[in-house]
């Protein structure tokens, strides 16, 4: 029988983590991933260099039913924790855009040191390895797997969430949390693209790879984002777009501004300051106020929000009310996408395993003792920018500490 104190299944961010940690505090691991290529979202993160983790962390960088969970175990393992761990192995990082902190070594460097940390702590790897049953009797979980049969007396899930399928992310952690009577919050794909289908999108979609600077926000909820928005033949992405898809809910309308400027009364200020004795047309006017927005994008806007017949009309001759409407409508615009792109193109899930069934401060189960719960498959979604992977280095040290304080070595 093989017999180990703990068993992990997910060799991803967390898990490896998780194993590495628990393994070098003294504990018997084992490790299983059900592909024979492991960490695959930390070797295709940040295009290649893994954005592991942001200067600035905490649980209100975070979306969930209950973000404050995250605060216990984000504040016991910090960004500056994962950086001393890389200086162990010699790699090197770069900050860039709001924090964000990328390896000079490239991804595949922080795999080969996760790799290196669960060495140090003997950690058995199983792998490609499937699991097709998990019990539990009052002492211990029986895992059964295609390599054989595996008990210990604490379980850890590691497995992730639903985005990227390609590279083999599955619900399986899910499954495992409904066979112990978890309670789960509906899951979504977060941190992707929108698809926007209405009939006045033809305008746009012509316009992909047009890139703006802007503030969006969404109709459910009061976070907003100053990010880049990118303009895609099905709808639109980008910083600001990935972000606030972590709060969109299906019906939602976005309120995106990338006017340039403070308000909508002084958008309608430098409007009526403009046409004072001009002879420009309204698309003149329109063409030198938005001098920052491609031409062609203001052409698309124009007719999108039928003001395309006013293009040939002196600017001066148009009254308050037409002006009071331009800038309104041009200062903010307003649309309602239809769908996220999927889990395809998701860089995370949302929703998981619910906090409420969890221990903050070991990422225990409250009803299934020496069962826990990390990384992806839990309601912490973090935001774009090395949250994530902040989110699993500090939820694998808490269930790893857990473990090993309880020091339940098996006979």
């Amino acid at each position: 029988m093989n017999r180990f104190d703990v068993i992990v299944i997910g060799a991803g961010a967390a898990g490896m983590m998780c194993a590495a940690q628990a393994g070098q505090r003294g504990c018997s691991v084992l490790l299983i991933d059900h592909s024979e290529q492991i960490a695959e979202k930390i070797r295709i993160s940040g295009g290649g260099r893994c954005n592991f983790t942001n200067k600035e962390v905490n649980w209100r960088h975070f979306v969930s039913a209950n973000p404050q969970f995250a605060e216990y175990a984000l504040a016991h393992y910090q960004p500056a924790d994962f950086i001393r761990l890389m200086r162990k192995h010699h790699l090197s990082y770069t900050e860039k855009h709001k924090g964000q902190l990328f390896c000079d070594q490239k991804s595949q460097a922080i795999i080969h040191m996760l790799c290196a940390e669960c060495h140090e702590g003997h950690v058995i790897n199983w792998r490609p390895c499937k699991v097709y049953e998990i019990s539990k009797n009052d002492s211990f979980f029986r895992v059964f797997t295609t390599q054989g049969e595996a008990i210990a007396q604490h379980l850890v899930i590691a497995t992730g969430g639903l985005p990227v399928p390609k590279i083999g992310a599955t619900d399986f952690g899910i499954h495992v949390a409904k066979q112990f009577k978890h309670s789960i919050v509906e899951t979504a794909p977060a941190l992707v693209p929108l698809i926007v289908r209405s009939q006045d999108w033809s305008l746009f979609s012509g316009l992909s790879g047009v890139g703006l600077s802007g503030r969006v926000s969404t109709s459910s909820a009061a976070q907003v984002f100053d990010e880049d928005v990118l303009i895609t033949h099905q709808g639109l992405s980008g910083p600001a777009i990935l972000q606030i898809s972590s709060y969109w809910r299906s019906g939602d309308t976005l309120a995106l501004n990338c006017s340039g400027y403070s308000s909508q009364a002084d958008l309608l200020a430098r409007l009526q300051e403009r046409i004072v004795g001009s002879k420009a047309s309204f698309q003149t006017l329109i063409i030198d106020l938005f001098a920052h927005w491609p031409k062609r994008f203001i052409t698309a806007m124009l007719e999108a929000h039928q003001f395309n017949s006013l293009n040939n009309r002196k600017a001066a001759e148009l009254g308050k009310s037409v002006l009071n409407q331009v800038s309104s409508t041009l200062y903010q615009w307003h649309i309602k996408p239809d769908a996220t792109a999927g889990y395809a193109k998701a860089e995370v899930m949302r929703g998981g395993v619910s906090t409420a069934d969890l221990c903050p401060k070991t990422l225990q189960s409250k009803h299934v003792p020496g069962l826990y719960f990390i990384g992806e498959v839990v309601d912490i979604t973090g935001w774009l920018g090395g949250y994530n992977f902040q989110w699993a280095w500090a939820s694998g040290v808490a269930a790893a500490k857990s473990v090993a304080n309880r020091n339940n070595v098996l006979d």
